[in-house]
């Protein structure tokens, strides 16, 4: 089973190249954030012409998760199982974690999946960033009890946190902003003391691996960049990973791509192979920062 997940900065706007990456790599799931859809608006019949059921959970201007497999989805929880709660402000996202679409999870050939969207938090002590951190011990209750068990359990998406100074391009030019700092990395560790695993990192414990860069000043060229988007598991799933990769090569050309990548995990056997990119982007990244 290909598991991966991709913040997609708007299902609209880039399904083209979701499309071109459903074809690419062949994932059995695909989780996806940031849709910026209604439910009534999601494209079931465009991804069921590709064989691909769709799961949705969204608002329209701001937020939305989303699961698309071609291996049946049963069992959907969206919301931590709970009616999103009332808006009070509606002007702006970020505020509100209770009434903000950011979780939806299934039964996807005998994995339960969990895509996940955590606020962005945008400045130290505000209440964007209270209100992430508030939305994250939501997260770590509903993961407790399931992670240690033997369900298997993948939560993916972008969690807007880089766990450690290996996962920023320039640990001294992030640190006191959010995405970095104490309270939000320490929210990421405590699901990782539940039992839960940090998938990428099984297989890659090297730096300068990221998901995510700025679309300004050339970051992306530069790489950049911030490891910002994961998957989680649960001890049953570990044991079966067989490879996991961030396709650098889905952030580039066109169609317009998001500013994030995708993060694929392999179960059992490896999926279709495709070339990443890292590798042949190393010299020039080098000298791209002179």
């Amino acid at each position: 089973m290909r598991l991966a997940t991709w913040n997609v900065n708007s299902l609209n706007a880039r399904i083209e190249k979701v499309f071109w990456w459903l074809e690419r790599a062949a994932p059995d799931v695909l989780l996806m954030q940031e849709t910026k859809l209604t439910d009534e608006a999601a494209p079931h019949e465009e991804f069921a012409r590709l064989g691909y059921e769709l799961a949705h959970h969204g608002q329209g201007r701001w937020n939305g998760v989303a699961i698309a497999s071609r291996i049946g989805i049963a069992d959907v929880i969206t919301n931590f199982g709970e009616p999103l709660a009332p808006e009070r402000t509606t002007d702006q996202g970020d505020d509100e974690p209770y009434a903000e679409a950011r979780m939806i999870a299934a039964l996807c050939g005998g994995i339960r999946v969990v895509s996940l969207y955590a606020p962005n938090g945008r400045t130290l002590d505000s209440i964007f960033y209270r209100a992430k951190l508030a939305w994250f011990e939501r997260l770590e209750r509903w993961c407790r009890g399931r992670a240690g068990t033997s369900e298997p359990v993948a939560l993916g998406g972008d969690f807007n946190v880089a766990p450690t100074d290996a996962d920023v391009w320039d640990a001294k030019a992030c640190h006191g902003g959010t995405h970095v700092s104490a309270p939000e990395r320490a929210a990421v560790n405590a699901l990782l003391a539940l039992g839960l695993v940090d998938a990428y990192r099984v297989k890659h414990p090297e730096p300068n691996r990221y998901t995510w860069w700025d679309y300004r000043a050339g970051s992306f060229h530069k790489n950049l960049g911030m490891r910002i988007d994961h998957v989680l598991l649960s001890s049953a799933l570990v044991p079966r990973i067989v490879t996991t990769e961030i396709d650098r090569e889905a952030r580039k050309g066109k169609p317009t791509p998001s500013d994030h990548a995708p993060l694929v995990v392999d179960f059992d056997e490896a999926g279709r192979a495709f070339d990443a990119g890292w590798s042949g982007a190393e010299a020039r990244i080098a000298a791209r920062r002179g």
